[in-house]
């Protein structure tokens, strides 16, 4: 008898589902690295969007790091919003997240600056989160304050800087918005077993993008959830998806969070998996997931 893969029901994310599919095959790890951008960013295309009206964007250098800079209609905050992409540190761009950031600037009335970080495994760990954190520090030297914002492994980067910057003593930092995010949880374990063959991401990607990675094992700020100590850091908003073997990560951050007197919000999505971000306009689910992100980041923004 075969196994069924635990999966959502909700029509809108089955829709979903089956559209990427169509675009980027359940085994696309197993292809070639260029292979698989030219397949995720076909996907991205597909569930590409206008821009809100009057979204102004431009793309510059800091230093050599390329960043895309979105500025809203009307500004109701001088705090600026980094966003770091997904992708498993392998695919993603500026283009790929570019209707999300303009959506979320737009929903927050912030400035937003998207990170082109260099990619495995042409640049492994730490390029990633020093091309981050290079942007970061140019931020908050200009006295801005900054909310942190990255879904899959640009959430494992967003929450990497927050404690990069805890342990510099920058301030500035006034929140972080963790997305299903990859915190470096333990592979035999909890939903990494429950959702090993979830759609959309399997254990065995988690496993995949890792070793391309080749973060040095132990590291806190290659994976957050192996911190000694989370005093000291901002206030974080983090949610997961259900049917997501990244799952636990999120919860057990929003957890130890909590444990050590930080102020969380925690959210998981019941008919959810992950990079349901790119459902958000086809998916009951998703649209509401996404409005609660998007609350979360005005609030860090505004207050």
């Amino acid at each position: 008898m075969s196994i069924q893969s635990p999966g959502p029901t909700e029509k809108g994310m089955l829709q979903f589902l089956a559209i990427c599919d169509a675009f980027y095959p359940p085994q696309a790890v197993g292809a070639s690295i260029e292979q698989q951008r030219r397949w995720y960013n076909a996907l991205c295309v597909r569930f590409d969007r206008p821009l809100p009206a009057e979204m102004i964007f431009s793309d510059g250098m800091l230093q050599r790091i390329p960043i895309r800079r979105y500025r809203p209609r009307e500004i109701a905050t001088r705090t600026i919003l980094l966003y770091l992409h997904g992708g498993g540190f392998v695919v993603g761009s500026l283009e790929s997240h570019h209707a999300i950031c303009a959506e979320i600037a737009d929903f927050a009335g912030a400035e937003l600056v998207s990170v082109d970080y260099r990619l495995a495994p042409e640049y492994r760990w730490p390029a990633q989160t020093d091309d981050a954190f290079a942007v970061l520090k140019h931020l908050l030297c200009a006295n801005n304050s900054v909310v942190l914002i990255g879904d899959s492994a640009g959430g494992n980067l967003a929450a990497g800087l927050a404690l990069r910057a805890r342990d510099e003593g920058l301030p500035g930092v006034v929140g972080q918005v963790l997305i299903y995010p990859a915190l470096g949880g333990d592979l035999a374990t909890g939903s990494y077993v429950e959702m090993a063959a979830a759609p959309g991401l399997t254990t065995a990607d988690v496993a995949y993008y890792r070793e391309i990675l080749q973060a040095p094992a132990g590291n806190e700020i290659a994976a957050p959830l192996q911190a000694s100590s989370l005093a000291g850091l901002p206030p974080a908003f983090i949610t997961v998806a259900h049917f997501d073997p990244l799952r636990d990560d999120g919860r057990q951050y929003a957890a130890r969070l909590a444990a050590e007197d930080i102020e969380v919000w925690f959210r998981e999505e019941p008919q959810m998996v992950h990079a349901w971000l790119r459902a958000r306009h086809m998916s009951d689910g998703a649209r509401d997931g996404f409005y609660a992100v998007c609350d979360a980041i005005r609030r860090f923004a505004t207050a």
